[in-house]
């Protein structure tokens, strides 16, 4: 793995960029200006950029929180989320697991992500016992633990409901705090025994629309860049793309990360190890 604590170092190696979100360019409320001031440089030497979230929201609304946040369009060809490729799949139904869901869906999630409603052919119901299947987008409050939820899971393995797990990460962090996601849920329904469908990192299919936007860029020339070793960098690895990996992101407090500065070896070897996981470089931050 080759460490440096400059973007600029592994630039002349790609031609094309997939770019994940939170934690990487911007932590929920603010946009890092060094990951903005990366993403120009890299723009202006021709770069194709594909940004791709874990988000579980519609792709048209993660780019306008994003651009919101001062992350603007000309910086990237391709904004692509978890939740858009569920919302897909659960819209047309090609799939024959989706085509045996049935019509009556329980949403768990907040009312922030009810966008992953709109336009669909589903009844909505309050509880579980209503449903055919369950929607999972997530926690409704940030101090929410799994417990909180208990009673839906049991409610909906009780009724041996599917699971639409829009989001597989386990946790976020929100301006310098940890919340749980969609997929700590998920985690724990499949635990109960429970039936999951995953869309989103590390899922190899949500990397093929992001190498069709990449302009014809051969896949030797693409490097996914993350901050997460179990979607980020274990997805590159399941799409067969080099991997980048952000430190100061998700496992920042894990390395015990200091002023942008790279963690001793030992301490990157046993985060690694852990996860599985070797990216092909790492960086403290996403900085020129």
């Amino acid at each position: 793995m080759k460490l440096t604590t400059s973007f600029a170092d592994l630039a002349p190696d790609y031609d094309g960029l997939i770019v994940d979100l939170w934690g990487v360019l911007h932590d929920g409320v603010t946009a890092f200006p060094h990951a903005v001031d990366c993403l120009s440089r890299l723009r202006k030497d021709g770069k194709a950029i594909a940004i791709l979230s874990n988000a579980p929201r519609r792709a048209s609304e993660v780019e306008a929180k994003m651009n919101e946040l001062g992350i603007a369009p000309g910086l990237y060809d391709l904004v692509l989320s978890s939740g858009e490729v569920a919302w897909r799949h659960l819209k047309h139904r090609q799939d024959p697991w989706y085509a045996a869901l049935g019509n009556r869906c329980f949403h768990l999630g907040p009312d922030r992500d009810r966008g992953m409603r709109a336009g669909l052919d589903y009844i909505f119901v309050e509880t579980p016992g209503e449903a055919d299947f369950l929607l999972n987008t997530g926690a409704h409050m940030a101090e929410d633990t799994v417990e909180t939820y208990a009673h839906e899971l049991e409610a909906g393995r009780a009724n041996s409901l599917p699971m639409v797990c829009a989001n597989p990460d386990l946790v976020v962090v929100r301006g310098g705090k940890r919340e749980i996601c969609a997929g700590r849920l998920a985690q724990r329904y499949e635990e109960m025994g429970g039936e999951v469908r995953y869309h989103g990192k590390p899922h190899p299919d949500v990397y093929d629309e992001c190498l069709s936007a990449l302009n014809g860029v051969a896949r030797d020339r693409i490097a996914a860049v993350g901050d997460s070793l179990r979607t980020d960098i274990a997805g590159a690895a399941a799409a067969g793309l080099d991997s980048i990996w952000v430190l100061g992101g998700i496992h920042a407090q894990e390395l015990r990360l200091t002023d942008g500065a790279l963690p001793p070896a030992e301490t990157l070897d046993a985060c690694m190890d852990i996860a599985g996981q070797t990216p092909t470089a790492a960086l403290p931050l996403f900085k020129w």
